[in-house]
Formats: structure tokens, sequence, C-alpha cells
């Protein structure tokens, strides 16, 4: 025998792997088939688990993450409204105004988000 190629002990090596998967299929149609009927019920009580429990669950961590979102954006809000009280004086035009801007819109999504998680919590 010659050199034999890389090509070539790749497509010896796919032919020997396709007779052996050729072999090897119906033994393992039978073993997927008996699997199936083994763990069929319990997929099935799987899916009902989670048809009947995620949505009772998804509801109070929806809430729960608009009520964190709403007490973080008034915090920033208050941290604003605090840094405006304590150097209103000393402060300059256009920094008051940013600064105003920056606590109304942080102030109007906390509020928003506080009445979303109330009205989330009681549908």
């Amino acid at each position: 025998m010659g050199f034999v190629g890389r090509d070539e002990q790749i497509a010896q090596a796919g032919r020997v792997a396709g007779r052996f998967v050729g072999r090897m299929m119906p033994k393992a149609k039978a073993a997927s088939r008996a699997a199936t009927k083994q763990w069929l019920p319990t997929a099935q009580h799987s899916k009902q688990f989670v048809k009947h429990v995620l949505p009772a669950t998804i509801k109070p961590i929806h809430t729960l993450w608009h009520e964190i979102l709403g007490f973080i954006f008034l915090s920033f809000a208050g941290i604003g409204a605090f840094r405006i009280y304590q150097k209103f004086d000393t402060m300059p035009p256009v920094q008051l105004v940013i600064i105003g801007i920056f606590v109304a819109v942080m102030g109007g999504y906390g509020i928003s988000s506080v009445r979303k998680a109330r009205k989330i919590s009681k549908s």
C-alpha cells in the first residue's frame, strides 16, 4: 500500500462510522421508544405542574420587580432633591435646571413603577 492522504483517511473513518451507526440504529430506536414510554407520565405531570405553578409565581416576582425599580428611581430622585435643597444658593442656574429635570424624570419613573406594581398585584 502506498501513502494514504488525510482526506482519504477522513473518508475511510466516515465509512466505518456509517457502517457502525447502521448496525446500531435499530437498537437505539428501540431504546428511545422504551425511554419515551417510561418517562411520558413524568413529562405530562411536569407540564401540568409548570402550567399551574408558574403563573402563580411569576405574578409576585413581577410585582416585586416593579416595587424595587420604583424604590431605586425614587431614591435617585430623593438624592437629587436633597442636593438641590442643600446647595440651592450656590448652584449655577444651568446645573439647577439639569438636576431639576433629573429629579422630575426619576420621580416620574419611580411613581409609575410603584403604580404598575399595585396594578399587577390587584389583577
